[in-house]
């Protein structure tokens, strides 16, 4: 068996140490020996040495061609963003100082704009993080907070019944702060999460799809409202599409910078394009496929708006925002025999995991099960 050691990060006493985890093993621990001042923890189990340069570079160099070095947990693997999107989070740099509020730091903001975050998410992050060191006003030295506070932190927002998403949101944003922002990846990967609630998405029937396009007389929000459910988009990739990004010619759209930052194409109908052409000779838009009365990319809020209104104006029940057509669209291709990769592929999931929850909703996969009362 080949011997492993695995290095993690942790922090003792505001310092930042590099722990080894290895099984019992005479060879290992007489060069154990021979690093710069180890010390055993019964706290983590495993030798700690300081978080230097030297000492990670004397770990690699002791152990070469005696054991495998585990750097799972210790380097971080998440690529930079390479989206063209520039974040600038200046709002929040310039934002006037409040005497009984704390901001985040500079550095927070440094590598939200290096590692090119959305605007959403950088937003998200910032306010989320505020709330928690503003919670421990008190503790100048934010390193000094451990697992003990995160967790008495989050058990406060469990009392102020705050939902999964905002505990999540916070868990994320901590863990940016430590594991990113000061480079010790997986230094919280003992905090727990809420456990995910596993609810089934809205699913539209062909019909009422249908008739919420049939009932919608403006060509520009028909053709939102048709391209949504036939090419399986997100809001944000809705309206990030431009006018190149149509490809009549191999009917495909090119969805660029999608969730993740990843382009992929999607299906451009025969009547889709046709109603998108009607639509270019009435409104003539010149960048961007749907634009504001100012040129600008169209907002989010418009697009909630005329998907509510159809659906609505259709007499459908159910609660309909942009992303149920998208459900849709997958739903239904299932129920028409596609294969659940190419539906994956369609709509850009990274995992076939979040695919297969449609396998829950399709009919077909239903209607097939035969009843045992039957």
């Amino acid at each position: 068996m080949e011997k492993q050691i695995t290095i993690k990060h942790l922090c003792i006493d505001g310092q930042k140490m590099i722990g080894l985890k290895f099984y019992p093993d005479k060879v290992i621990q007489a060069l154990v020996k021979e690093l710069d001042n180890p010390r055993w923890s019964n706290q983590h189990s495993m030798v700690l040495v300081l978080n230097t340069k030297n000492n990670l570079q004397s770990v690699f160099d002791k152990f070469k061609g005696v054991a495998w070095i585990n750097c799972n947990q210790f380097f971080t693997n998440r690529p930079v963003n390479n989206g063209n999107e520039q974040l600038s989070v200046d709002q929040f740099r310039k934002r006037i100082p409040k005497e009984d509020w704390r901001f985040c730091p500079e550095e927070f903001y440094q590598k939200l704009e290096i590692r090119k975050y959305s605007l959403n998410t950088a937003r998200t992050y910032i306010g989320m993080f505020e709330r928690f060191i503003n919670y421990y006003k008190d503790t100048e030295n934010l390193i000094e907070l451990g697992e003990y506070e995160i967790r008495q932190y989050l058990q406060s927002l469990v009392v102020d019944k705050k939902s999964d998403t905002y505990l999540n949101q916070s868990i994320n944003a901590i863990k940016f702060y430590y594991e990113v922002v000061n480079e010790m990846p997986n230094r919280f990967y003992a905090i727990e999460r809420p456990i995910k609630q596993e609810s089934l998405p809205v699913i539209l029937s062909k019909e009422e799809v249908k008739i919420m396009i049939d009932s919608t007389i403006n060509i520009k929000h028909k053709c939102i409202i048709e391209l949504l459910y036939s090419a399986g988009l997100r809001r944000g990739e809705l309206l990030n599409l431009k006018l190149s990004d149509i490809d009549s010619n191999r009917m495909m759209i090119h969805v660029r910078n999608g969730k993740g930052k990843k382009d992929r194409y999607t299906l451009l109908g025969i009547k889709m394009l046709a109603d998108l052409r009607v639509y270019f000779l009435s409104c003539r838009p010149k960048t961007w496929l749907f634009e504001s009365y100012s040129n600008g990319k169209y907002s989010g809020a418009s697009v909630l708006k005329i998907v509510r209104r159809a659906a609505n104006k259709s007499g459908i029940r159910k609660k309909v925002v942009p992303h149920t057509l998208r459900h849709s669209f997958a739903t239904h291709l299932l129920e028409n025999g596609t294969d659940l990769r190419y539906i994956q592929s369609l709509l850009g999931h990274s995992s076939s995991r979040t695919t297969e929850i449609y396998t829950h909703v399709a009919t077909n996969v239903l209607a097939g099960i035969k009843n045992p009362l039957d």
